[in-house]
């Protein structure tokens, strides 16, 4: 009896010993819940303190940023090519040739065109004479003015005179698709008016272009503004305003009596083809203070062959109805047309022909009466080849049918070879 007395005893100390270590460790379980509870409360508050902190430091960061602009800004906001962050880009580019011609110099530089250059009236500044001929040096400067404007500057150095080619700001900021352009400039008309005589496919200029505008083109001082569509597909329609010293076309200085309207679009007709097109107008005064309207359409088919291959298509047409004094002709209409085909091998060989013809001279042609006026037209073949970017020898040939020399039509095969240098800091030619 005393034995299970015993037992029994010994069993409920032992039960009450594990129901006292159970409340203990649950009594520790919970103060360790309380202090982790604790630790990641304050954890939370550390980490909003670091983050405002942070904050904090950012914003006066910004702010001292912003301070130090406006104070570069206030330093001098007089000119902008004495800040470090905006001196100009300055290029510059080379333009020489070697010709063959079987005609002398001295009759080449009276040829006449008739009814559009009488002899002697030609200007010559690239590939005159036959023999070796520095065209020209070309100085371009570019630099961000401000926030508001870019300048652009572009000087010509013939071997025999100094000219600004272009001088103008064009403004960077302005809402809704616009942009002005201001100082002399070449106007946008037509398809190469505003390209320069190393940008073109070929080294002489169209035979049209000469005839109507001369090798400057349409480039005087002025006004242009010009508007690009919020469309998927590009359409830019603008406006110059010009002097209209050109007295191919115009010519009344008195005023400014030039105004030049143009619309063009671009569009991808599939992922490799683009055409880019569009029309053109011109309306001025001439010396005689007659109206001069010259028309213009333009397309350029462009077939994307490979990533360094390409084949281009460029066709423009030009028609000038231009009222004179002469009760024979009131109002002389004349046109003509270039369609040129250039093949991109790869980026450093290309080949291209091109053909020209006066389609219409409705003027008075009594001066040529003894000489056939019809079929006035131009062929022209080259070869280039370009070992780098920025430099660029052309082979070209040209068999020409629209001149008359010493009374007589004379045609003229012409052989050049022309070297074209580029450097500095030269912006790429648009397409």
């Amino acid at each position: 009896m005393v034995k299970k007395i015993t037992f029994l005893s010994l069993l409920a100390a032992v039960s009450l010993m594990a129901d006292s270590e159970l409340d203990a460790l649950k009594a520790q379980l919970k103060l360790q819940q309380q202090t982790t509870q604790k630790l990641l409360q304050k954890v939370t508050e550390l980490e909003k303190k670091q983050q405002q902190a942070e904050a904090l430091q950012a914003k006066k960061a910004k702010e001292q940023e912003e301070a130090s602009l406006d104070a570069a800004f206030a330093k001098d906001t007089s000119s902008s090519f004495s800040q470090t962050s905006y001196l100009p880009d300055i290029a510059l580019i080379l333009n020489m040739s070697a010709v063959g011609r079987n005609v002398k110099n001295s009759d080449y530089e009276n040829f006449a065109i008739p009814g559009f250059i009488d002899a002697g009236d030609a200007e010559l500044p690239f590939n005159k004479d036959r023999g070796f001929n520095l065209n020209y040096a070309e100085v371009a400067m570019h630099s961000m003015v401000d926030p508001y404007f870019e300048a652009f500057a572009i000087f010509h150095l013939h071997p025999d005179a100094f000219e600004i080619g272009e001088a103008y700001v064009i403004t960077t900021s302005l809402p809704a698709g616009l942009r002005v352009k201001a100082g002399k400039f070449k106007s946008a008309f037509g398809r190469i008016n505003e390209k320069h005589q190393h940008s073109w496919n070929f080294d002489e200029q169209p035979i049209i272009y000469k005839a109507l505008f001369g090798p400057d083109s349409i480039s005087d001082p002025g006004l242009q503004v010009q508007w690009v569509a919020p469309t998927d597909t590009y359409i830019m329609a603008g406006v110059d305003a010009m002097q209209g010293s050109n007295d191919r076309s115009f010519g009344d200085t008195e005023e400014n009596n030039l105004y030049v309207g143009y619309l063009k679009s671009s569009l991808d007709l599939t992922d490799n083809l683009s055409v880019l097109g569009g029309v053109s107008w011109a309306h001025g005064k001439t010396t005689e203070k007659k109206s001069s309207d010259v028309y213009g359409v333009d397309f350029t088919f462009r077939n994307q062959l490979g990533s360094y291959s390409a084949l281009t298509w460029q066709s423009e047409y030009l028609q000038r109805n231009k009222d004179t004094n002469n009760t024979n002709v009131a109002t002389q209409k004349q046109g003509g047309l270039y369609s040129e085909l250039v093949y991109q091998y790869n980026n450093n060989y290309s080949a291209g022909v091109r053909y020209e013809k006066i389609t219409k001279n409705e003027t008075d042609l009594s001066a040529y009466s003894a000489i056939d006026t019809s079929n006035l037209d131009k062929y022209t073949a080259m070869v280039q080849y370009k070992p780098f970017p920025f430099s660029r020898l052309r082979l070209e040939y040209s068999h020409d049918r629209t001149k008359v020399i010493a009374g007589q039509r004379k045609d003229i095969d012409s052989v050049m070879l022309t070297l074209n240098i580029a450097a500095g800091a030269h912006g790429a030619h648009a397409y």
